[in-house]
């Protein structure tokens, strides 16, 4: 049984106790003829996942759409007949779930942080709905905040601050900030009082905070949480209007695919990140979900259509200004095609070119997050390549440039670094090994 986040969420948002609703809901079952005895223990059972019996469900909507002063249905309190159904929510009750799972998050409860990730429809569904009709054809709102194209500006600029922590930080660190900065600053806004053109404005905004919130919880290994808040951040893309922010999304989709190992389900990804976001897509982004299908096709043993995806991204790559370039695909810089390459052709069997690419990767600036992952990369290929004193001077530079950084992603690029250096048995990796070893005893 699942608890009930989005019950409880309303209650939050109502102002309403769990005795206050019971008490509620026994005068409304009495008006009705029924003799109940509800408590706060009766409700405490419901936030836990307990259905109750017959119309009571319909009496909480009631009383929840008479205090919140909009619509509610069993499905935005949690108790529709089969919650794990894939629904086209309609915009408001889109954002109670939504604001629902960040508070959950927040709570840090367990049934929120441990979710499996989806799979079949539910996993899928999100990305056809972002594709296909109906569109939003009014996102305009009234509520007591009033919102305008400050409190946008500030979203935007609080997602460069996060995107920047987490790249220093990692996301372990910068995760707990972005999930209360979800609940205490974007929430009320996203409840408050705008136009359709603010609106979209200010959930194009909140789309970009909510898909750093889903690259921390990736980062963390909250991988069905992660899920969620990418699924979030695509719905918010399409209520924006804006395809290209819908293509980013999908590219985060795509690259929890690779680390998930749904390969086929990572090429599908990014064939729709392609082909619906069109023209408005950017050179760097279409870079990235070409050389991220290029590395699918190469786990999946296809060669033929690997080297496609490879010299597609490399046109793309030719092609990128980054002056036109929307804030979000900041993560394509130099050399990040050349690390994607090389791990691409390691999978293809051919070392030489994949430590050439590789070396060129390193050998360009870049952020620090993205430092350790090609210094990890090269010195895989120069493990491959037969020069493990190389790989095991590659590595002491690596565990330099992640000292600081919490990230369970890296961790596990450590753990493969560690299994290969200490399979050689020779002196210099020893070194790189023990090193290693020291890192993991930290805890995160």
């Amino acid at each position: 049984m699942d608890a009930n986040t989005l019950l409880d969420a309303l209650l939050d948002d109502a102002g309403m106790s769990r005795l206050g609703l019971a008490t509620r809901v026994n005068r409304a079952a009495q008006a009705r003829g029924m003799a109940v005895s509800y408590d706060h223990s009766s409700v405490i059972r419901w936030l836990k996942g307990q259905r109750p019996r017959g119309i009571v469900p319909e009496l909480i909507c009631s009383i929840l759409a008479e205090r919140l002063g909009r619509p509610v249905c069993v499905e935005d309190i949690g108790m529709g007949s089969d919650p794990k159904a894939l629904v086209v929510t309609p915009l408001a009750g889109f954002i109670d779930r939504s604001t629902a799972l960040w508070r959950g998050d927040q709570q840090q409860r367990r049934e929120v942080r441990e979710a499996a990730p989806l799979t079949g429809l539910p996993a899928i569904g999100p990305v056809w709905e972002w594709e296909n009709p109906p569109d939003d054809a009014d996102v305009s709102r009234a509520g007591i905040v009033r919102v305008g194209a400050d409190h946008v500006a500030i979203l935007r600029t609080a997602r460069t601050h996060y995107e920047r922590m987490y790249r220093k930080a990692g996301g372990v660190a910068t995760r707990a900030r972005v999930v209360a900065y979800l609940n205490d600053e974007t929430a009320p806004l996203l409840r408050g009082s705008y136009t359709d053109a603010t609106g979209r404005e200010l959930h194009r905004a909140t789309g970009g905070i909510v898909a750093i919130a889903g690259i921390c919880a990736y980062d963390s290994d909250a991988q069905g949480l992660a899920q969620r808040y990418f699924h979030q951040a695509l719905r918010l893309a399409k209520v924006s209007g804006d395809r290209a922010f819908g293509g980013y999304v999908i590219a985060l989709l795509v690259n929890q695919a690779l680390y998930m190992r749904e390969h086929r389900q990572a090429v599908a990804f990014a064939e729709a990140g392609l082909r619906c976001a069109g023209r408005a897509i950017s050179h760097a982004l279409a870079c990235d979900l070409y050389a991220m299908q290029a590395k699918a096709y190469s786990r999946l043993g296809d060669q033929k259509q690997a080297h496609r995806c490879m010299g597609l991204a490399e046109t793309e790559a030719g092609l990128i200004r980054h002056s036109e370039e929307p804030v979000e695909t900041s993560y394509v810089q130099a050399g990040l095609l050349e690390a994607n390459l090389a791990d691409t052709l390691i999978r293809l069997g051919d070392t030489m070119a994949a430590q050439t690419y590789a070396a060129e990767a390193v050998a360009v600036q870049t952020h620090e997050r993205g430092r350790v992952h090609r210094l990890a990369t090269l010195s895989d290929c120069q493990l491959r390549g037969g020069s493990p004193e190389l790989a095991a001077e590659t590595a002491m530079t690596m565990l330099d440039s992640m000292e600081g950084m919490e990230s369970r992603r890296l961790r596990d690029r450590l753990v493969k670094v560690r299994t290969s250096m200490a399979a050689l048995g020779s002196r210099a990796t020893a070194d790189v090994v023990e090193r290693i070893d020291g890192t993991l005893h930290i805890p995160l």
